[in-house]
């Protein structure tokens, strides 16, 4: 057929018969009505108006198409006709299918809420009461329930998980701060209204024996409790305001921040405060074991100590204050009236470093000793990280949560690597890691940043004593060394997957040499009069660190950011709740 014929017998058919025109292209099923002007895109969609069309009417509709690539509309071939006819009545038995199974869904859904509905009016008449012939129970902490065993007993708690076994029975896993307990409520203790309604995070009462689970069974320290009464203290909400709805693992992670009251009842959170408790308490045991006496300072201060640009700066009754950046130089003053001298308090810089490993406001674990030398410092760090870390980890319970944290984590005993600063430059040129600013090799009197300083810990698997840096890149009281003055006597203790945890070093013990020290720090002596009269009255060499216990705890626990190390975390733009 020529062009022309085509063109006269298209129009013939739209003008003299009634049809349903189909683009392949141009044409849509959702939005199209079948005319030139609105064309559907399949067959399939002509072929369902069709048939939805009165059975005298179906004979007179016809199909035109026109198929993607072409320019004009042709009657639909018989063959393309019949496979179209073909998916529609597929289509028709699907859809049918659908609606008959959503209308034996709502019918389902209907019949399922009236149960319910039915269940809680007949759960309101359901009056539980304790059984005043049972013997009194006794209140326990969960984690004194393997003591209590076989006798009964009454549990406060907070319900950490529930499953619901049939119409019967209930299984409810209690959690008090220092443990948890599964409890088991069976018969009418399961349809009470309370019990129907039973949220996460209500507080509850439960009374009852504690009994060993039967053989093949699991549950935490091997037993449940068989409630014979219970009541709630305090329900959480349900609905769009359950607590699952506030907080998941999933949510974002500035949600969980702000939610963080919250995140803190679940499972690892509440695991890593638990270990930051015993760490805390190791440290005091560790220094008090060892001689050390506990100090308090003042974190409203008047001096700096690591550099003014990091001072939390505030009015002190009309004058300039500080909060501190480190107790170091007050634990010096206490050096001879108490010996060696630490403190567990926190500290503070204004450091706008938005990084994992970096808090506004943090613990400082800081120490003092007198008449050391340097080699006796490091030794007194790796002393000290060594023996905390044996204490926790004979503590049965604080390492099963550190297991359950951290499975591969396991105590050194192996002496820690030792490292100059000029070693370490060496191997980050070796290994070829340069400087970011400028893609060369590291030189002599570079700060090592974080990166390539994690790199280099991370490579070599171990943690390192990382010693004598230059004295242009560290604190104003560090003193040099005598057979290198360009490098001072300090030390930075670096662990793999964290990085720095603990920097130390010896102080400048000469009053001459301190108060040049000042003045090339550009520090005003006459504030630090104090400071400079231990120089004064009986000077000693000594030397101290500190150590930032959210790291140390990032460490153990093999947590991804310090700010999960801590209660309420601070830093750039975060200080609340």
């Amino acid at each position: 057929m020529s062009t022309d014929e085509l063109v006269s017998k298209t129009a013939q058919f739209s003008l003299s018969d009634n049809f349903l025109f189909v683009d392949e292209t141009a044409g849509s099923d959702d939005t199209g009505c079948g005319t030139q002007c609105s064309p559907y895109q399949t067959p399939v969609a002509a072929v369902t108006l069709i048939v939805s069309m009165p059975e005298e009417k179906q004979l007179s509709f016809k199909i035109a198409i026109k198929k993607a690539g072409e320019a004009e509309y042709a009657e639909i071939t018989a063959s393309a006709l019949k496979k179209a006819r073909k998916s529609q009545e597929i289509a028709a038995k699907k859809a049918k299918k659908q609606a008959e199974q959503s209308s034996k869904d709502k019918e389902q859904n209907e019949a399922r809420e009236a149960e319910e509905q039915r269940r809680l009016d007949e759960s309101k008449k359901v009056v539980l009461a304790e059984d005043s012939s049972l013997p009194a129970a006794q209140l326990i902490r969960i984690q004194d329930a393997v003591e209590r065993r076989d006798t009964r007993v009454k549990v406060f708690g907070w319900v950490h998980r529930q499953r619901v076994q049939g119409k019967d029975m209930m299984f409810v896993v209690l959690r008090d701060g220092t443990g948890f307990l599964q409890c088991v409520m069976t018969d009418r203790l399961c349809h009470s209204f309370d019990a129907l309604t039973l949220t996460l995070e209500s507080a509850i009462a439960v009374y009852g024996v504690i009994r060993e689970v039967p053989a093949g069974k699991t549950a935490p320290d091997g037993h449940e409790l068989i409630v014979d009464y219970w009541q709630v203290v305090g329900k959480a909400p349900g609905g769009d305001d359950s607590f699952s709805n506030r907080v998941s693992e999933e949510s974002d992670p500035s949600l969980l921040l702000q939610q963080r009251h919250l995140v803190l009842r679940g499972d690892r959170a509440s695991s890593i405060l638990k270990v930051r408790a015993r760490v805390m308490r190791a440290f005091r045991d560790h220094f008090d074991g060892n001689g050390y006496f506990e100090v308090t300072p003042p974190c409203m201060v008047q001096t700096e100590v690591e550099g003014g640009s990091t001072l939390f700066e505030f009015d002190y009754y009309g004058e300039k204050a500080y909060l501190t950046q480190s107790s170091q130089l007050y634990l010096e003053t206490c050096l001879p009236s108490m010996g060696a001298v630490y403190t567990l308090s926190e500290s503070y810089r204004a450091e706008k470093s938005n990084t994992r490993r970096h808090l506004s406001e943090y613990t400082h674990c800081e120490a003092e000793i007198p008449f050391i030398s340097f080699n006796d410092l490091l030794d007194t760090i790796e002393a000290m990280v060594k023996g905390v870390v044996n204490r926790v980890w004979e503590e049965p319970a604080t390492r099963a949560m550190i297991t359950q944290l951290n499975p591969e984590f396991k105590p050194y005993t192996e002496p820690f690597v030792r490292m100059r600063y000029e070693e370490a430059i060496k191997w980050l040129n070796d290994q070829g890691v340069k400087r970011a600013e400028d893609g060369l090799d590291f030189e002599f009197g570079d700060d090592i940043p974080e990166a390539p300083e994690r790199k280099m810990t991370d490579a070599i698997g171990k943690p390192i004593l990382l010693t004598h840096f230059p004295g242009p890149i560290k604190a104003f009281y560090m003193p040099a060394t005598k057979e290198d003055p360009r490098v001072t006597e300090s030390v930075d203790l670096l662990m793999p997957g964290v990085g720095e945890v603990v920097g130390g070093s010896m102080r400048i013990w000469d009053h001459d040499q301190l108060l040049a020290a000042f003045q090339r720090q550009g520090l005003n002596p006459d504030v630090y009069y104090w400071y400079l009269d231990q120089r004064k009255y009986g000077t000693c060499p000594h030397g101290g660190f500190g150590l930032g216990i959210e790291r140390f705890i990032a460490w153990i626990t093999n947590s991804r950011t310090v700010r999960d190390c801590c209660l309420y975390p601070r830093f750039v733009g975060r200080c609340q709740p």
